[in-house]
């Protein structure tokens, strides 16, 4: 059972201002600040921390990773499993930020993940996340919500705001060519990076064809993250891509139709 006060805050709408909205819409990415209480994010990372620690369980050491095993633990689809994630991932307080970010009617989940890098864990490197969905429209948003406060030296999110106009680059899965390739191409233009620490409560989104990355976890302690994708409640499945494409049409739409919209057990709206 969720104590009453997090079920209400988990109800509760966070206001959104025109400024914010735009903001959104020109560099599709956002920091807002105390969308979530201490008391709150406390509960939900013991919980968290909990399935993450089960479920990753006989993980090879860091050492013996590739650079994408080395940037985070990632756990997805806690929402099926639990019955007190699913009340953070369904909260109308969340789905109504994303909305309003997207200024769109209602959003369904694609998915979540948690993302947690461990001390010593490398560096995420530069991609965009839409790579990887066969989604029709750039109606996308994850939130990357921190369970504590996050300093640069436990990797926060970077982004390279307004970055979705580039196309370049959008045909590179998460490794070591897309940090190389990525970073090259926005060396010469004129997008913002924006790197900076997360307070207590302070939740990112960012669309799905924007440019980010993380920096590598230098301390001794684990950063806690949980994400949610949420997309647009109307939707349509593309044919896909790329391999990785056709997996997540598989794994997380099973049963979506080509050109129709992604209405299935796995992806409810909010």
């Amino acid at each position: 059972m969720l104590p009453p006060a997090i079920l209400r805050e988990l109800a509760d709408p966070f206001p959104l201002s025109e400024e914010q909205i735009a903001f959104y819409q020109k560099n599709r990415f956002i920091k807002l600040k105390q969308v979530f209480s201490e008391e709150l994010l406390n509960f939900f990372s013991d919980r968290i921390a909990s399935l993450v620690t089960q479920k990753s369980a006989g993980k090879p050491a860091l050492d013996g990773r590739d650079t994408y095993g080395k940037a985070f633990l990632q756990i997805m689809n806690l929402w099926r499993e639990d019955e007190v994630v699913r009340a953070l991932v369904m909260s109308r307080r969340l789905g109504g930020i994303a909305s309003g970010l997207m200024q769109v009617r209602g959003v369904r989940i694609y998915h979540d993940q948690a993302l947690f890098k461990e001390g010593g864990g490398g560096i995420t490197p530069w991609h965009a996340d839409q790579y990887y969905w066969p989604l029709e429209t750039d109606k996308t948003v994850t939130a990357w919500i921190p369970l504590h406060a996050v300093p640069l030296e436990m990797g926060p999110l970077e982004f390279s705001a307004g970055s979705h106009v580039i196309t370049d680059g959008r045909d590179l899965k998460i490794s070591d060519d897309s940090e190389k390739a990525i970073e090259r191409r926005l060396r010469v233009t004129d997008f913002p990076h924006v790197v900076e620490p997360f307070d207590l409560g302070e939740v990112s989104f960012h669309s799905g064809w924007i440019f980010h990355r993380a920096g590598a976890n230098t301390t001794r302690e684990m950063r806690k993250v949980m994400t949610i994708i949420y997309m647009d409640k109307d939707m349509r499945l593309k044919a896909p891509e790329n391999e990785n494409q056709k997996d997540d049409w598989e794994v997380w739409c099973p049963g979506a139709t080509i050109g129709e919209i992604i209405d299935t057990p796995l992806n409810p709206t909010i």
